[in-house]
Formats: C-alpha cells, structure tokens, sequence
C-alpha cells in the first residue's frame, strides 16, 4: 500500500481492524465489498481466508486509487492474482449468493441500510461499519431521547436482523483508528434458513 501511494494510512488500519475481526467470524465464501472505493478491504479478506475463491468489489464510481492499489498488492502477494474484480456500477446490478460474506466500510447513510437489505434478502451473511447516520430521515426507533441518535439507529439495524432470525454480533475497533467505530456482524440462524427455504421455493428469493 506504501509503494502505491495512494492511500492514507488511516484507511490501512481501518481496513485491517474490519478484516480480522470479520474473519474470525465468517470464513469462506465469496467476498462482496458493496461501496467499496478503493477495494483494500476485499483484498485483506482474501489475504486472511485464503478459502474464500475471490471477490468483487462495487462501487457507482470506482476511484484511481482502486487500481493502483490492486496492482501493488498482487505484486506483493501474487496468490491475488485473478481473484479481485473492480466493478463500477450501482449496487443493485451485483447478485448476492447465500454462500457469500458482504462487507461495507463507512457506508454512508442509508446506503449501509441497503447493503444489509441486499445480503438479508440472498440470506447472506454481512458485516457493516456504518457512518454519517441520517438523523432526519428517523430509523432511531423513538430512542434518541435516551441515546444518541446515531447509536439508536445502529441498535435498531441490530434489532431488525434480529427479527428477521439473524444471529447478530456487535464489536467496536479502537476509536484511535477511526470515531465511527460500530461493527455490526450478522448471520442467518436457523429460523431464518428454514424460512428462507421456504421463500426459495416459491420462487421469491433474491434471483440467484
């Protein structure tokens, strides 16, 4: 990351305190980093799970740095080669398999509202670091007058995987790294296969 000097360190740290914290979680599968810029995350997860095959990162608009950073990290670790795709669309145009880790770092506003629907809609398992919450647009389920409103929204993007028979973690990175700092981890439980299955069947799961 150093050699193509595109990248403030900042985003090194954050990126790895994501990466190591998901993967002691969630091993394997395909890496789906949805607004991803410039792609380090999906890189670091390859990096430490060499049993994911690959991974896609998505972005409306893919920075210069995605690229650069790319080709210095394969020249670093050559078993990169081939297994990261940079993809510059919208978020809707990527399918979302079961057997895939969705990832978003500092997805801003609502989008981290998109990125958890999209993985709970394949019956993903998804990690999120969210940021710049939208207070005005609510979602903080009446609770701002207890907590700020910021943690009030992540709580009830908690809740709601929850309810829909997700097995929820929440971690924290150090807020020497960065001052947003809620992990949010989810993974479909049991109810939630079950029911799944059953959507699957009827043909109203996510298209595959």
């Amino acid at each position: 990351m150093c050699q193509a000097g595109c990248l403030p360190r900042k985003e090194l740290y954050e990126a790895w305190e994501i990466a190591r914290r998901v993967r002691r979680h969630f091993r394997g599968g395909r890496v789906v980093d949805l607004g991803g810029g410039h792609g380090l995350l999906a890189h670091l997860m390859l990096l430490l799970d060499d049993s994911s095959p690959d991974a896609v990162v998505v972005d409306k608009v893919l920075p210069p740095s995605s690229q650069s950073l790319h080709r210095a990290l394969v020249q670093g670790w050559a078993r990169l080669s081939g297994r990261v795709a940079l993809v510059g669309s919208g978020l809707e145009t990527i399918a979302i398999l079961p057997s895939d880790v969705v990832v978003a770092s500092h997805a801003c506003g609502m989008l981290t509202d998109t990125v958890l629907d999209r993985a709970v809609s394949a019956g993903a398992r998804v990690a999120v670091l969210p940021c710049c919450h939208h207070l005005a647009a609510g979602g903080d389920g009446g609770l701002k007058g207890w907590i700020d409103g910021a943690l009030a929204i992540d709580v009830m993007r908690a809740v709601r995987l929850q309810q829909q028979e997700y097995v929820v973690r929440t971690k924290l990175i150090p807020a020497t790294v960065t001052p947003k700092n809620r992990l949010l981890l989810a993974e479909p439980g049991p109810g939630f296969l079950l029911s799944y299955g059953a959507r699957a069947a009827d043909g109203k799961g996510e298209e595959q």
